[in-house]
């Protein structure tokens, strides 16, 4: 960046640079002292990484966020997120480059005080942090408000995590009807998700090598319609099945059906079924069951500790639950996994049995 002082006629002292476009930029002073300090903060933003045009800044973060919007390729899902989250700030109608950190911070503890989840204030801070992020990229601020803004503490997974009981997932295929009972199964034994569940066609079930192909999610769309589409990034894959799943995915298809072309296995009229009947179906077998305080999606909990008490390693249960990243699977259930001291004391139990054979008894030396 190019940048020199110079003085008027009229006494005053021009400042002037080139941005990175190539714009000329001036700026007039009284003093030459400030002209130059001037001078070398842009320098020293432009150095650092954190320069911005002093007029881009002159938009508001609703303005911003509709033009930046518009220019993502996003899923219907991500589009009513991120649109939730902007709606959500105090500040949309405030000048970007006038938001400060206090004003972040200020709308965290308005989510904290209206009792919002701290897993969904998350949520939102980072669809909006996302916002200034880009912002700072097209140089319509120098820095992100956001950074480093401190967000309510998140109860641990081992904590926060519902894992039915296996007699109560047995007691739930026992009361519920053929449709649901082959919907709960899905999820207690494959670890499908909801809107994957919903999505399954009869042709995803390879019944030869026992396998079920995730090729597709449904979910809700405005009003009382579904939307059908590809799964969450990172989420396709094929689930091997259990020969007894396959046996009841069979029964499923002999005593209920398919629905359409596509040979929907959980139908609503000629298409899929909407996420609020399952719900429904859902709630009346805890209730058939006389259970409470289990959720849908506490099957795939319920399916995930199942393969890591079978010794199943993080790679495999990763992509078994199709979660696009490894983290993603120890964040959730890294607590489920034998710690160094329980593989201390199975190798000790088993030098023991090595050693002393079926005959020893505590207490016998």
């Amino acid at each position: 960046m190019a940048g020199n002082i110079a003085r008027r006629p009229n006494g005053k002292w021009r400042a002037r640079y080139r941005d990175d476009t190539g714009q000329e930029r001036t700026r007039h002073f009284d003093r030459k002292v400030d002209a130059q300090f001037w001078l070398d903060q842009i320098t020293a933003s432009v150095i650092t990484g954190t320069y911005a045009d002093p007029k881009a800044g002159q938009i508001t973060f609703a303005a911003f966020y509709g033009e930046w919007s518009a220019r993502q390729v996003w899923v219907p899902g991500t589009v009513y997120a991120m649109a939730l989250a902007a709606r959500t700030v105090p500040f949309s109608d405030k000048l970007m480059r006038q938001i400060r950190r206090s004003d972040v911070e200020t709308w965290i503890k308005s989510m904290v005080v209206a009792g919002l989840a701290p897993g969904t204030i998350k949520t939102r801070y980072v669809n909006v942090r996302s916002v200034f992020r880009a912002a700072v990229k097209d140089h319509v601020i120098g820095i992100d408000p956001t950074d480093n803004v401190r967000l309510p503490r998140r109860r641990r997974a081992d904590a926060a995590m519902t894992t039915p009981t296996p007699e109560d997932v047995g007691l739930l295929l026992v009361v519920a009807d053929t449709q649901m009972r082959t919907f709960i199964a899905l999820c207690a034994f494959a670890g499908l998700r909801l809107g994957e569940a919903c999505g399954v066609q009869l042709h995803d079930v390879d019944f030869v090598r026992k396998q079920l192909k995730v090729t597709r999610q449904v979910q809700r769309a405005p009003g009382a319609t579904v939307e059908v589409r590809a799964p969450k990034y990172g989420s396709e894959r094929v689930v091997h099945l259990a020969d007894g799943l396959i046996d009841l995915i069979a029964e499923h298809v002999s005593e209920v059906g398919t629905v359409g072309a596509e040979q929907w296995l959980f139908s609503q009229g000629d298409g899929p079924v909407h996420q609020n009947s399952v719900g429904y179906w859902w709630r009346k077998t805890l209730r058939a069951a006389g259970l409470s305080g289990i959720k849908l999606h506490d099957l795939r909990h319920f399916y995930a500790s199942g393969l890591i008490a079978a010794g199943c390693d993080v790679v495999t249960v990763q992509r078994s639950l199709g979660h696009a990243k490894v983290t993603t699977t120890l964040d959730t259930y890294a607590h489920l996994w034998p710690t160094a001291e329980d593989r201390t004391r199975a190798a000790a139990q088993s030098i023991m049995a090595a050693s002393l054979g079926d005959q020893f008894i505590a207490g016998d030396l």
